[in-house]
């Protein structure tokens, strides 16, 4: 049946359906009850000149400015091509023009696109870079240029449907001559036979290989980013744009810092002399190692905070997260005597109480003649 059949030809197809999927006609058949309300969805649209000018053109009914108020119960609005699609085929033998007819075999198809993991140190992820990857993927054949055809030949227009990719079959009923596109058995719906195949891609115009591919990873990515290399993806079908290819990132664990985000944790081991009393120390960054002020009286467990010094913040103009340090304080063990007799002279100025504090004190003043 073609785009433009004349509301005559579609009553007549819709009187043949309803005898047919009736429910009278189908005691029981929960099929044949389901096909008898589609045919009257579909009909309502295709003997509806604005509801089927709608279809035609936005391959929807329903949910579309204009539209009426009745809609289609297929659930959501981007099913109903397939819907139809059955429906029509199931009514007119084949696909029916631009109301949800499938597309023709030769008509140019985007290449699918491609995902692939991608493994990096925190080092890498910090400051981006530059990897060469091998993608298994089909591409294009360059030594017939994506026809198919042998160099010095090319394909030639189908004989069987005239370079349609479909062919008619006409059938006279009583209810009048109905047409049922099929793809074309010769060409399988491109619309070309390839008399002398190419030698490389088996006349396919397109092989399987493994094709070298520099990225660039810029600084700041995470575990789990999602990074689009556009055109890398599988070769199109017929002339069709290649896909996408999408690489994963996963980022290593790094022995020395723990990410949150943009900001870095790291943990750093202070003396109790200079948790107590104050001192500067060296921690480390992906930069190397920067001084740090700690003050007098830190406690276990204090966080300091060393601005700019985390992770660069992706695509955020240069902006870096911060790094955050946590201070471990040390308990000394393994005092010698002197050093114990030290602590005890301490614990006594500060007036707390420690085992052999006495004997440890006598010997305090024997370290110092006193």
């Amino acid at each position: 049946m073609p785009k433009d059949a004349s509301v005559e030809d579609i009553k007549k197809a819709y009187r043949r359906l309803v005898r047919k999927y009736h429910p009278d006609a189908n005691p029981g058949n929960k099929d044949a009850e389901q096909k008898f309300k589609e045919v009257a969805e579909a009909y309502e649209v295709l003997s509806d000149s604005q509801k089927r000018a709608q279809y035609d053109q936005f391959g929807t009914v329903g949910d579309m400015p204009g539209a009426g108020s009745g809609g289609f119960p297929f659930g959501e609005a981007g099913d109903m091509g397939d819907v139809f699609g059955d429906l029509f085929e199931t009514m007119f033998g084949g696909g029916f023009g631009g109301f949800g007819g499938r597309r023709a075999a030769n008509a140019p198809r985007r290449g699918a696109d491609l995902e692939m993991e991608i493994v990096l140190t925190l080092e890498e992820a910090y400051r981006g870079v530059t990897r060469k990857i091998e993608i298994p993927r089909w591409q294009s054949c360059e030594r017939c240029g994506g026809t198919g055809a042998e160099p010095g030949s090319s394909p030639r227009t189908c004989p069987t449907c005239g370079g349609r990719g479909q062919v008619e079959q006409r059938q006279k009923t009583p209810f009048g001559e109905f047409v049922s596109v099929n793809t074309c058995p010769q060409c399988q719906g491109r619309g070309k036979v390839i008399e002398k195949p190419c030698s490389r891609c088996g006349g396919s115009g397109r092989y399987r290989d493994r094709r070298a591919v520099e990225v660039k990873i810029p600084p700041g990515v995470d575990r789990g980013t999602r990074l689009r290399i556009a055109g890398e993806g599988e070769a199109g079908l017929n002339g069709g744009p290649p896909g996408d290819l999408f690489l994963i990132i996963s980022v290593k664990a790094d022995p020395r810092f723990r990410r949150e985000g943009d900001h870095l944790h790291v943990e750093v081991h202070v003396a109790f002399p200079q948790a107590a009393l104050g001192c500067e120390i060296r921690v480390p960054t992906l930069e190397g190692l920067q001084n740090l002020d700690v003050p007098s009286g830190t406690q276990p467990g204090t966080i300091l905070r060393v601005k700019g010094k985390g992770m660069p913040r992706l695509a955020a103009g240069g902006r870096m997260g911060d790094l955050y340090v946590h201070i471990a304080v040390d308990v000394p063990v393994n005092l010698t005597e002197k050093q114990k007799a030290l602590l005890a002279g301490l614990a006594k100025e500060m007036d707390v109480s420690v085992k052999e504090s006495q004997g440890l004190l006598d010997k305090l003043k024997g370290f110092f003649g006193a």
